[in-house]
């Protein structure tokens, strides 16, 4: 089956709304998406939902709740979750193409790797593997991680928003900015002892990496969430925006697909 007749399993769009106090936003995506997932199931291909926005807005952490809320449902959805992360070029070539201080950025990607994965999906291909990043060596890994059948693929990372038609629904992960740059301090400073990139700051006091992190925020990611990423929210599917204590305390469905 070719991937463009594939996307047929899209069903019509709803009317925009919001939910305000959210008590389940898991579980309001998931009667969101299920129409479209069965329909995808009916062609045997995955769905795929791409989870989006800032660096360290919790992208990944929603990717597995989301999964894990998709499959507790009966007769619930298996699926994976995949990381843009693994489609960074690796840093010698960043480092060769003077993209170092760019990574993350969208030249950063193999934009055409993760277009080609991403068509190969949606026709159906099987035994696919994808490439792993490691935040450990804070580099892609030589090695390949085989994507088992799944009904759905959660696709977490950067840029997701506009890439491609073969995904199907997109979520963007909203916050306040002053609560972003708080969580990539707390996380900067956390993982001084716990990985090893992030090892040669471990001499700095906490005082010093917390204005390090805030110099790396304002210099590089602040740059990145302003000029590419904040620009899409508005044309992702929908918006999960996130209080202080990371809960979610509103669902905007901006263009979402519900069934006919």
């Amino acid at each position: 089956m070719e991937w463009e007749r594939a996307v047929s399993c899209l069903p019509l769009r709803a009317p925009a709304c919001e939910l305000w106090s959210v008590t389940d936003a898991y579980g309001e995506l998931r009667a969101l998406l299920e129409p479209g997932i069965e329909q995808c199931r009916d062609q045997q291909i995955p769905y795929v939902v791409a989870i989006t926005g800032s660096v360290a807005v919790g992208k990944s952490t929603t990717a597995e709740q989301l999964r894990d809320s998709l499959a507790s449902s009966p007769g619930g959805a298996r699926g994976e979750v995949v990381s843009s992360d693994g489609f960074l070029f690796p840093n010698r070539v960043l480092d060769a193409e003077g993209l170092s201080m760019r990574k993350g950025f969208p030249e950063s990607y193999d934009r055409a790797a993760l277009l080609e994965f991403l068509g190969a999906l949606k026709s159906g291909e099987s035994d696919l593997q994808v490439p792993v990043y490691s935040h450990e060596e804070y580099d892609v890994l030589s090695e390949r991680r085989a994507l088992a059948p799944s009904d759905v693929v959660v696709l977490e990372g950067l840029h997701l928003v506009r890439l491609s038609e073969s995904i199907d629904f997109v979520v963007y992960i909203d916050a306040d900015e002053r609560d972003i740059v708080r969580w990539f301090v707390e996380r900067f400073v956390a993982l001084r002892s716990t990985h090893a990139f992030y090892q040669q700051f471990a001499s700095l006091s906490d005082e010093e990496a917390t204005a390090f992190a805030r110099q790396v925020w304002d210099a590089i990611n602040g740059v990145n969430l302003h000029e590419y990423i904040l620009p899409t929210r508005e044309e992702a599917d929908a918006v999960l925006e996130k209080g202080p204590d990371h809960a979610v305390r509103r669902l905007r469905v901006l263009r979402g697909r519900m069934p006919s």
